[in-house]
């Protein structure tokens, strides 16, 4: 591609490059079926559980040095039981809970076949690395399952790291791996409030936001220099990137020989 100045893109992975929300909601779908099926819960018991699970999940704060995410997330589920049936804590039918959930959502992580064939063209001309947040384990488990690690040239966990993105330090060390600076760097991704503004902070070349619902952000949002509502627009936005640098190539390249007159 030979890009003016770009050398490297950066992806998220949940939520970008895999669909991690609609796999998460099939798992929740089989647990529901599991509950009620083979534990004879009401529907409405078997969802209020899983409800719960989801906000625990959403508030969730682990310190690997206390207890291992399994461990952890076992414990949401028992304790989602607990709230919504009373009586003993019943940690085998929790841990049934978390492993159905974990491998049926595990199962559903695909990385498309359009978005491999243009991970393979882009690599062509670019190097191309994987940047997600998240626990180790967890991540890790999400990279194997998609099998997205030959389409890239570096993989770096949040998780893994002393800060995770929006912190300037993950993606200086993430051109550090590539040999870039960070202004031969784009970040793609879908969350404005590590994407986005851990790109503008790392002071990046581009950001380039990843908004499938075309939702209009908050007054306050940090401001991508680019919206796409399909990651396959990449290639197209970086082209326009590649354009406007030539376009101001020869725009300087006039006013010099203007000025040498």
């Amino acid at each position: 591609m030979g890009l003016h100045g770009v050398k490297a893109v950066f992806f998220d992975l949940d939520n970008t490059l895999i669909d991690t929300a609609a796999a998460g909601r099939r798992a929740i779908e089989e647990v529901i079926s599991a509950l009620q099926s083979k534990h004879h819960y009401g529907e409405g018991e078997a969802r209020a559980v899983c409800d719960k699970v989801q906000a625990k999940l959403l508030k969730e704060c682990h310190d690997p040095a206390k207890m291992c995410i399994t461990d952890l997330r076992i414990s949401h589920w028992e304790e989602a039981i607990q709230e919504t049936i009373g009586g003993e804590a019943n940690r085998d039918l929790a841990a049934e809970c978390y492993y159905l959930w974990k491998t049926t959502r595990l199962q559903h992580l695909t990385l498309a076949e359009d978005t491999r064939a243009m991970l393979t063209e882009l690599r062509k001309g670019l190097r191309l690395l994987l940047l997600t947040n998240g626990e180790r384990q967890t991540q890790r488990e999400k990279i194997e399952a998609c099998a997205c690690q030959p389409y890239f040239d570096a993989i770096v966990v949040g998780g893994e790291q002393k800060e995770e993105k929006p912190a300037a330090s993950i993606f200086h060390y993430c051109c550090d791996l590539l040999g870039v600076q960070p202004a031969e760097c784009v970040m793609v991704g879908d969350s404005l409030d590590t994407d986005i503004q851990g790109g503008l902070n790392a002071g990046l070349k581009a950001t380039v936001w990843l908004n499938k619902a075309m939702t209009a952000p908050v007054d306050t949002s940090p401001v991508p220099h680019y919206i796409i509502s399909s990651v396959l627009d990449l290639p197209a936005v970086l082209q326009k990137m590649e354009h406007n640098a030539n376009a101001k190539l020869e725009t300087d390249h006039m006013a010099g020989s203007n000025e040498a007159h």
